[in-house]
């Protein structure tokens, strides 16, 4: 018990060193604070110069409630919570294989540090991109996760900082099930997973963006607004009742397995799911509604 308690201890002083250099240092190109910034102006930006819903406010709803959001998950979620339960999380199941005889190592098919770094990163782009694809159909299907994933669905209109409005539980979900997959192919270099997080953000604001893109033939391949828009549709018909379009960066999933629903312009659709207009408009009364056992039995 000891040594996970110095684990969490080491995790939340480390990441907390890591959150304050992030800050204030500028002078490395992977840095995910300004990195975050400066990806979401851009986009925001181009919200402004080429709106799909002209109507829509620049501000719009709920613009500074996903604001806070996007900076809450991205870096104070890992500070309070994620960070210290991942690094925990692993050293038991490290411990568990090692009193069976095995180890992480043991299920390593082969290490992409013996590969060329861009075959590498292609293995491990699309390696997580798939098995987050599947993650996040289980956020549809399975009703207990469901109500986590509602948060993220409370969007009512589109923006690109609604890529990052979600339950906390969510990545706790995501790490959980990528933990082994992504272990199987070896380690990664943390400046070259950086270069694949920030087209991972990008294209994820893009999707969530007021814009009416769909990169032509590309959109076989990449998520794109115009596709992501239907997967936050308020009524879908009845055969794909549990969603459509799971896709995070990549679409190709969807078209592959049969999930993907653009029946035509999703611009002006309504967004949300059954009973939003009693979900809470909070930040706080939003993360404790999974919580609420009179809710979750509507």
């Amino acid at each position: 018990m000891e040594k996970y308690i110095d684990i969490i201890k080491n995790s939340y002083s480390g990441y907390w060193r890591y959150l304050k250099h992030e800050i204030i240092s500028v002078n490395h190109w992977d840095n995910y604070f300004y990195g975050l910034i400066i990806i979401s102006v851009l986009v925001w930006v181009l919200e402004i110069i080429f709106p799909w819903r002209k109507d829509q406010a620049i501000f719009r709803k709920d613009f500074w409630l996903d604001t806070f959001y996007m900076f809450f998950n991205f870096f104070l979620l890992n500070l309070i919570i994620l960070i210290a339960l991942s690094n925990t999380v692993a050293a038991f199941f490290n411990d568990i294989l090692a009193k069976i005889g095995l180890s992480i190592s043991s299920f390593q098919l082969f290490d992409v540090d013996d590969l060329p770094k861009v075959l590498g990163l292609f293995v491990f782009f699309i390696v997580s991109d798939f098995v987050q694809w599947n993650t996040h159909r289980l956020l549809h299907r399975v009703p207990f996760l469901w109500n986590f994933h509602k948060v993220h669905h409370s969007v009512k209109e589109m923006g690109f900082a609604a890529h990052l409005r979600y339950h906390w539980m969510e990545p706790v979900v995501y790490k959980s099930l990528l933990y082994i997959p992504i272990a199987i192919i070896g380690g990664f270099d943390a400046q070259d997973v950086a270069i694949v997080h920030f087209f991972n953000i990008t294209i994820g604001h893009l999707n969530h963006a007021n814009l009416g893109w769909d990169y032509g033939i590309l959109k076989y391949v990449f998520n794109n607004p115009k596709m992501h828009i239907w997967h936050h549709a308020k009524a879908l018909p009845k055969h794909v009742r549990y969603g459509v379009n799971f896709g995070l960066t990549l679409s190709i999933w969807d078209y592959i397995f049969k999930t993907d629903y653009i029946p035509h312009s999703g611009k002006d659709i309504t967004l949300g799911f059954e009973g939003d207009e009693n979900f809470p408009k909070q930040f706080l009364a939003q993360e404790l509604y999974p919580l609420n056992l009179n809710d979750k039995k509507k």
